[in-house]
């Protein structure tokens, strides 16, 4: 059964977080422009790089209630971010910042018109969502984020994981970048050999739980993800099923490690929000998406969780510890 298109109630907190802003014209200084910026993802979790977008927006100038307003929305799926980009762009917003390539699927779809901020893309040109990373063109411009390849977190968990034989690959063949994530791990494994991957499909949490229902102790030794789709919209439940079958998980962020997976290599996703908040001031201020570059993460992060490889009864390697960048107990 698919989840409901509405708002995803993940909690109080986020629910308040999640509702537009009540008009700004008519609170606004006499003269003084009010941006209205729409801003989406999808996923189970609230993305940290809306904290430090905000914060860079601030820093520039922009203040919530005087001459900008902000309209977050996180969202259950893609069909909720394509009737979301719709509503941006019938209420015509300035400008659209779209986390994730399910909203930026959405908001190309609403719009050649209307600038958007990419945020947490993977790879923008293989999606069709510009032309090259140096010339965007159309009205696209952002930041790649998934710059990692999912081999790579493969090759780490062989590093953690002693006698790593079979490992849970889930795999969403709804989403468009699976076969290109799916193929660069059975790449990784052959090299590996006897290691094996037990490749499951899931497209909803019904799914997933039904996945890890099937896994019985034993069958396999760790799970990553050829689906960039299930990783943002079920973050939780991952942790969560992952941890009741003993398993070590591979993640995209190290939000996910200090909520109990075993490790994540990514850029620092909360420090692309600082630097969104640059382009959507010149966008504002009359650039044009095409004229500026997609931008490449230029540092990886290592993160560990301690407490997770204790419970596992895990023995990282310590050349392996002497490479993280943050090491959660």
């Amino acid at each position: 059964m698919r989840p409901a298109r509405s708002v995803v109630k993940i909690s109080l907190a986020l629910a308040l977080t999640s509702l537009p802003l009540v008009s700004l014209q008519t609170v606004a200084p006499a003269g003084e422009r009010v941006y209205r910026i729409g801003v989406f993802h999808v996923g189970d979790h609230v993305p940290p790089g809306l904290r430090t977008l905000r914060a860079g927006l601030a820093a520039l100038g922009y203040e919530e209630g005087k001459n900008v307003q902000l309209d977050f929305r996180n969202l259950a799926d893609e069909d909720a971010a394509r009737e979301t980009a719709r509503t941006f762009v019938h209420n015509r917003v300035d400008l659209i910042v779209a986390f994730g390539n399910p909203t930026v699927r959405a908001a190309r779809a609403a719009t050649t018109e209307t600038p958007i901020v990419m945020i947490h893309v993977s790879d923008p040109v293989a999606e069709r969502f510009v032309n090259t990373l140096a010339r965007p063109g159309g009205n696209a411009t952002g930041f790649v984020f998934f710059a990692v390849s999912p081999g790579k977190h493969l090759e780490l968990m062989r590093e953690m994981v002693p006698r790593l034989r079979r490992v849970l690959v889930l795999t969403d063949p709804r989403d468009p970048v699976s076969p290109r994530q799916l193929a660069a791990l059975r790449a990784a494994a052959e090299s590996w050999k006897p290691l094996e991957l037990v490749e499951r499909e899931a497209t909803d949490r019904d799914d997933l739980e039904r996945v890890f229902r099937s896994i019985k102790l034993g069958d396999v030794d760790g799970v990553v993800s050829a689906s960039i789709n299930l990783q943002i919209r079920f973050t939780s439940l991952l942790i969560r099923l992952a941890a009741e079958r003993r398993l070590p998980l591979a993640s995209y962020r190290k939000e996910s490690v200090q909520l109990g997976a075993l490790f994540s290599y990514a850029p620092d996703d909360a420090a692309v929000g600082r630097r969104a908040a640059e382009y959507v001031d010149k966008l504002l201020k009359g650039a044009r998406p095409a004229d500026l570059p997609v931008e490449l993460p230029t540092k990886f992060e290592l993160v560990i969780n301690l407490k997770t490889a204790t419970t596992l009864g895990l023995t990282i390697p310590p050349p392996v510890l002497a490479r993280a960048d943050e090491i959660t107990q």
